[in-house]
C-alpha cells in the first residue's frame, strides 16, 4: 500500500513538469506568430514607402514656381519668404512651435510678407512620403495643408526612425484633419500621386543651395543660418528697400 501511495506521489511530480512545458510551447508558438505578424506588417509599411529614384516624370529647374506652393498672407506684400522644410526635421518643428506664430503676427498678418512653405525633404523615404501627403491636402485645402503643418510636427517621431509609414499618416489624417474628403486624400496617398511635386521641389531648393532644414529665402536670397534674428533682419532690410 505504501508503495502504491509512492507511485503515485511521483507520478504527479512528473505530471506537473509536463503541463507546464506544454503551457510553455503554446505561449512559445503564440509568441512566434505575434512577432511574425508584427514583423510582416512592419515590412509591408516599409515596402510601401517611395523612393525618389522610382519617381518617374519631367522636371524642369526653371525658377522657384511661387504659384504650385502653400501659401499665407497678402499677395501683394513687398516680401515674399519661403520655409524649406522636411517633417522629420526637428529643428523644423521647433520653428513651427516656438517662432512661427510670432512671425505670423508680425509679418504675414500685418501684410508685410507673403509666406511659403517649399518641400525640401531628405532625411529618409517617410519624409518623402508626409510630404507627399501635405501635398495631397494642399491640393484641397490651403487652410487644410497648415493645419497639417502644426498638427504632424506635434506628433513628430524620432528623426533616425522610419515613423511617417503611410498606414501612420492614414490614420493621423483620419484623426486630426477634418474637412477634406478622406477617400480622395487615402487614394491620392497610396497613389503617390503627388510625389513628382514633391521630387521637383527637393530639386528646386538643392539648385538655390538648400543642403538642410530649415531654411529661409527672402526674396528669392538664401539666408545662411536659420535664426529668427537673421530671418527679420532680411525682411526688414528688404522692408526698407522698398519703401525708398
Amino acid at each position: 500500500m505504501k508503495n502504491s501511495q509512492n507511485k503515485k506521489k511521483t507520478g504527479s511530480h512528473y505530471a506537473l513538469p509536463m503541463v507546464l512545458a506544454g503551457l510553455v510551447v503554446v505561449l512559445a508558438v503564440a509568441l512566434g506568430l505575434v512577432l511574425t505578424r508584427g514583423q510582416a506588417g512592419e515590412a509591408a509599411d516599409l515596402s510601401n514607402l517611395p523612393n525618389y529614384t522610382d519617381v518617374k516624370g519631367t522636371i524642369v529647374v526653371d525658377g522657384l514656381k511661387y504659384e504650385k506652393q502653400p501659401r499665407l498672407g497678402n499677395p501683394n506684400a513687398k516680401v515674399k519668404v519661403i520655409e524649406f522644410a522636411d517633417f522629420k526635421c526637428p529643428a523644423c518643428k521647433r520653428w513651427t512651435q516656438t517662432s512661427m506664430k510670432q512671425f505670423i503676427k508680425d509679418y504675414v498678418d500685418t501684410g508685410k510678407v507673403e509666406y511659403y512653405f517649399m518641400n525640401f525633404a531628405f532625411i529618409d523615404r517617410d519624409s518623402y512620403l508626409a510630404a507627399s501627403a501635405g501635398e495631397a491636402i494642399y491640393h484641397q485645402s490651403n487652410e487644410k495643408f497648415w493645419e497639417y503643418v502644426t498638427k504632424l510636427y506635434d506628433h513628430q517621431g524620432d528623426e533616425s526612425k522610419i515613423w511617417a509609414t503611410e498606414k501612420f499618416i492614414l490614420k493621423f489624417v483620419k484623426d486630426n484633419i477634418g474637412g477634406i474628403d478622406y477617400a480622395r486624400f487615402e487614394k491620392d496617398l497610396k497613389n503617390q500621386t503627388y510625389m513628382l511635386d514633391v521630387k521637383e521641389d527637393f530639386k528646386i531648393a538643392g539648385s538655390y543651395g538648400v543642403n538642410g532644414t530649415p531654411k529661409f529665402m527672402v526674396n528669392g536670397a538664401l539666408l545662411k543660418d536659420s535664426s529668427y534674428d537673421s530671418l527679420k533682419a532680411a525682411i526688414d532690410k528688404q522692408l526698407a528697400n522698398s519703401s525708398n
